[in-house]
């Protein structure tokens, strides 16, 4: 094994150990406010690790690439959605002129 292969394993389960702390507190936070907290910032970082990881592993630029876009185009979806989930949150549910 080298050491790209090591370091690729040891982000690839940092990354996954930032999805299972973001599924936690998913979980265990009281309010939608703190969960969606939970969720875009500990899940961006993992996927970012993950990413990092793949990044060592790829073997092409080609496949680099898209893995770079995957996870741009993943950031801003969960910043976008996280922040409709919030303001919808925010001025309540019965409200249905957004």
């Amino acid at each position: 094994m080298s050491a790209a292969e090591i370091l690729a394993s040891l982000l690839l389960i940092a990354g996954t150990l930032c999805f299972l702390a973001g599924t936690a507190g998913l979980l265990r936070f009281p309010d939608i406010f703190t969960r969606l907290h939970a969720l875009t910032k500990v899940d961006n970082l993992g996927l970012g690790l993950m990413a990092l990881g793949a990044l060592l592993l790829a073997s092409s630029m080609d496949v680099a690439i898209k893995i770079v876009l995957v996870w741009v185009l993943a950031m801003v979806a969960s910043a976008t959605t996280g922040h409709l989930i919030a303001r919808h949150a925010f001025r309540g549910s019965d409200n249905t002129d957004d």
